[in-house]
């Protein structure tokens, strides 16, 4: 496994602890489907939240926040409709879309989270 997925896999699982302390309950992890993944899919009361967790070590290409473009939330719109397809019981629940950016803390710093709940429309 290479460092890029070593500090993605971590940023994940960062993400997913923190979005539990705040009280969301997990439903799917890493969810693959033809059509692409979904990292953390979650449930916020009665919302089916599907959460993109972004890492950046550097901000020089942009930061995580900015990595979710057009094409990339347009990707994570049609994997987000397969997975209330193939699991219908939460197909009529409320859904939306969560971004985690994690950035690496400095020094003695724990890592930065910056939790942008329903951060884009489809």
């Amino acid at each position: 496994m290479s460092e890029r997925q070593d500090s993605g896999q971590a940023a994940e699982a960062l993400a997913c602890e923190h979005l539990l302390a705040q009280g969301m309950r997990l439903v799917a992890k890493n969810w693959r489907s033809r059509l692409g993944e979904l990292d953390l899919v979650m449930l916020h009361g009665d919302t089916v939240v599907f959460v993109e967790v972004r890492y950046r070590r550097h901000a020089a290409w942009g930061g995580a926040l900015e990595s979710v473009d057009a094409r990339k939330r347009a990707k994570l719109t049609r994997a987000a409709q397969q997975f209330l397809q193939q699991e219908n019981r939460w197909a009529k629940c409320p859904c939306r879309f969560d971004v985690v950016a994690v950035s690496p803390g400095g020094g003695q710093l724990p890592p930065r989270l910056d939790w942008i709940q329903n951060a884009f429309d489809t």
